[in-house]
């Protein structure tokens, strides 16, 4: 139990910047962003390639410009361009496909086992072990991102992009430019999901093209369940909601996998699964509330 407890939230830690990705697309541009399959691979590729090169730290960097750089780009093809955001996403993340494989040199895997990643430094100099780093690392860059959106989303071009997603046509008439502020929101939510990749590449120790399929769903669920814990008190909490559901996800695939009911290769059933039940438990909420003041009014 201790082991399945330490393992998800290694995981879980990791995917959590990508959950808070999500969460600013999804709650706060009330948006559903695809971009995030391709921008977590391009995350990931970008990642591998300048570890192997010799620059863990600059990686972490050029991951999120670049992720920030593909959700720019689906906001420019949904605000100048007109495109449907679930079309103008798809068409992201299959161009993503291609431009992975070019910073890849057009190699489908590639390792950097034998690089020195921010994980090696940190054991290096602290002398804890690999499995260790792997929670700490993630947890640290957790808490960073996490204040600096937390701040963020509180001045006054973080209110616009709240704004724009909670009503765009007022923003619109109050001749504040929302269209840019969509592209800023995309582009955040992507830079996050790509600094993710970027930090599971150099966990992992390799790129696989194939890798980022999914991953919208992974943020989603850690988004929804997080929020069903915690519920919705603002960008704070909901910021804070998305890691612990995270975490909370990861551990209900390990347990899901753990029981012998379900073979290795059936994760992205329990994974849709997971993500409908989370869905369904505030209708269901709502029903039994219903019901009971039904009850109650009849018995007045």
């Amino acid at each position: 139990m201790g082991l399945l407890l330490f393992n998800s939230l290694q995981e879980g830690l990791g995917y959590a910047i990508l959950a808070l990705g999500v969460y600013i697309t999804f709650r706060i541009l009330n948006m559903p962003d695809l971009t995030v399959d391709g921008s977590f691979g391009l995350g990931m590729a970008v990642s591998i390639v300048l570890t192997v090169t010799g620059h863990p730290f600059l990686a972490l960097v050029i991951a999120c410009i670049a992720g920030a750089a593909a959700g720019c780009f689906t906001g420019l093809l949904q605000t100048k361009v007109r495109i449907h955001p679930i079309l103008a996403g798809i068409l992201t993340m299959n161009g993503l496909y291609t431009v992975n494989l070019i910073i890849t040199g057009g190699k489908s895997n590639v390792s950097s086992a034998v690089a020195v990643s921010l994980f090696n430094l940190l054991q290096d100099a602290t002398g804890l072990s690999r499995d260790l780093c792997k929670i700490i690392i993630p947890f640290i860059l957790c808490v960073i991102v996490v204040a600096v959106l937390a701040v963020f989303f509180k001045t006054r071009k973080g209110l616009a992009i709240r704004a724009t997603g909670d009503n765009e046509d007022m923003v619109r008439s109050s001749s504040i430019n929302a269209d840019a502020y969509k592209c800023a929101g995309l582009a955040i939510g992507n830079a996050c999901v790509a600094l993710s990749g970027a930090v599971i590449g150099q966990s992992m120790s390799f790129f696989d093209v194939g890798y980022g399929s999914g991953m919208v769903v992974v943020g989603l669920a850690s988004v929804i369940i997080g929020e069903t814990i915690m519920g919705k008190h603002g960008v704070t909490v909901g910021l804070t909601s998305a890691v612990v559901g995270s975490c909370l996800y990861r551990m209900f695939i390990a347990a899901a996998l753990k029981v012998d009911l379900f073979p290795a290769y059936s994760l992205k059933l329990i994974s849709a699964v997971i993500v409908i039940i989370a869905l369904a438990i505030p209708t269901i909420q709502k029903k039994i509330g219903g019901h009971r003041r039904k009850g109650g009014a009849s018995k007045c």
